[in-house]
Order: structure tokens, then sequence, then C-alpha cells
């Protein structure tokens, strides 16, 4: 009998991947949990939907993640990232689950200057990333069986991102300015999916402590969002698509209602010594999406995409 994995939301960029993914992992069935059935701006509906749902292992893949719109609408963004994941974790204790929740890189403040580890002081600059790390202190005292999963500039061939936005853009303009002065790890949800169903085998698999608690999960390598244009532009271009000239420009000339950390680079080696887990080089899986866009979406050309980068385009 398969393994029974609830995911929170279904339409978002992780939720859609790990259902896209979950047909390379014999044994898991994935059960996305979705409004009206469970809202996690209506705290009532989850412990009901989760109890009819029969979970093995929960994914808490669903947030509030407009992050300027979170500095006006404070309120519901703590509700849907804070409130709701207490809730999770509750319900994941009573059911005695597991629960996977994925966070972000905005709890930091940006001031480091190299990759933070799990044992960085948090000290988010908006809203939203305070929000979700009132969901980790949520999730950490909930008495729960967790993983927290941070993190960063997460895109897919799905839904809004800053890949599908730069594609959009540069399919009407001949030039860009794009932010050059913060530095992170551009990350794939569907890297993200492949990784937390390694984490989830293995917190299903075993009861070592060790396995439990925080880790970041980024894609590996690093860039600015200048650097991450750039390079989306730069394989596009080379397959025929859209592409725009980038200038680079520091943050003070792109005002925004939320700060945002100027350093948001993840050291990842815990989950690789622990878990086994390390993602793909950034650039790989930025190929892999923006070839896989410009052929229309067809996941079936990925694979073969992925080994014609490693091989002639780096």
């Amino acid at each position: 009998m398969a393994r029974r994995y609830v995911v929170t939301g279904r339409g978002g960029q992780v939720a859609q991947s790990l259902i896209e993914r979950v047909e390379g992992h014999s044994g898991i069935e994935i059960i996305p949990l979705a409004r009206p059935d469970l809202d996690l701006a209506d705290i009532g509906t989850i412990e009901k939907t989760l109890v009819e749902a029969r979970p093995e292992l929960i994914i808490s893949a669903a947030a509030y993640t407009a992050v300027d719109q979170a500095e006006s609408d404070a309120a519901k963004a703590f509700v849907v990232n804070s409130a709701a994941i207490n809730e999770l974790g509750r319900v994941a204790t009573k059911l005695n689950v597991p629960i996977i929740h994925l966070s972000t890189d905005y709890v930091f403040d940006g001031n480091k200057t190299s990759p933070y580890e799990e044992s960085d002081p948090v000290a988010p600059l908006c809203v939203y990333g305070q929000s979700k790390l009132e969901g980790e202190r949520c999730l950490t005292s909930s008495g729960a069986d967790y993983v927290i999963l941070r993190t960063a500039w997460v895109y897919s061939p799905f839904n809004k991102n800053f890949l599908r936005t730069m594609l959009h853009l540069a399919g009407s303009r001949d030039e860009l300015n794009i932010v050059a002065d913060q530095y992170g790890n551009p990350t794939s949800a569907l890297d993200i999916a492949d990784a937390v169903f390694a984490v989830a085998d293995n917190l299903l698999s075993s009861r070592n402590g060790r396995l439990r608690g925080i880790f970041h999960m980024a894609g590996s390598g690093e860039a600015s969002w200048a650097g991450f244009a750039s390079e989306i532009f730069r394989i596009s271009a080379k397959f025929g698509g859209p592409s725009a000239i980038v200038h680079p420009i520091p943050t003070a000339q792109y005002p925004a209602p939320a700060r945002r950390p100027n350093n948001s680079r993840l050291d990842c080696g815990k989950l690789e010594r622990i878990h086994g887990v390390r993602l793909p080089n950034w650039k790989i899986a930025t190929a892999t999406t923006v070839q896989r866009l410009l052929a229309g979406g067809a996941p079936g050309k990925q694979a073969a995409w992925k080994r014609h980068f490693e091989e002639n385009c780096r």
C-alpha cells in the first residue's frame, strides 16, 4: 500500500512540483489539500481535513508569500504563516505523524558576509520573514516530529516567479534594470520536491533525532538577482527565446514596501551531512526550466535537456 503524504496547497510551485515528481517515487501517494477543504486562513478547517485524509506524513508547503503585500496585510500573513503552522504541528502530534515544513531565507537580516548556517541568529527585516519565523517557533514548540527546511529564491515552470517574470518582460523589453547587491541561492521547486521526498523517506525509516530539526535547503552556487537574470537570458537566447540586456542597479534604486536581506545565501552542508541531500547547481536547474518553458512546458524533455546542458552549455 502506498504511503500517503498530505501536502498543504495544490497550486503552489512546490505542491505542483511534488505532484509531478511523485511519478518517479513508487509507493508514495500525494494528497494535495487546498481551499476550501483546507484553508490556512481558516484554522478551523485544518484538523478535520487532515484527520479525514489519514496522512502518514504532512508536507507544509503552502504559505502567504506576497512579500510586499504582507507589509499592509500583516494580520493575514501571521495567521497563514504562523497560527496555521501551530495548528498543523498540533494535529501532526495528535496523529503521531512527522511533518516537513518549508521556511525561508528571509528569517535573516542579511548582515552576515558569508552564507548563513542554521545556528546563526535570526532577525527578519520584513513582515513576511517575521511571520515565517514565528511559524518556525510555533512548530518547534508544538511537540511534533518535525523537519523545517529553509529555502530561497524559488522558481519553477509553474505560477508566478522571478524566472518566468524575466522571460515575460524580455518579450516586450530590450533592457531591464535588475538589483545587483542582493545575493542568494536560486532554487528550483522541482529540486525541492526531490529533496523533500528524500528527507521524508529518512524520517519514516529512522527515529534518529539528528534527522529532525532545522536545515537549510537551496540550490548549489550563488548569484545576485542581476546575475540570475543574465543567466536566464543567456540560456533563453541560446535556444531562440526572449532575452534582454541587464543593467545592474543597487537596491536603493528599486524601492519596495518590504526590506530584503542583502545576503540570503544559505549554507546547506548540514542537510548534506545528515540527510545525504544536496541540491543541483542552480545554473543547471535554471537551464532545464528555461528550456522546458521554451518548449511549451513539456516535462518529458527535461532529463534529456539536463544531460545536454551538462555536456555542452557550461
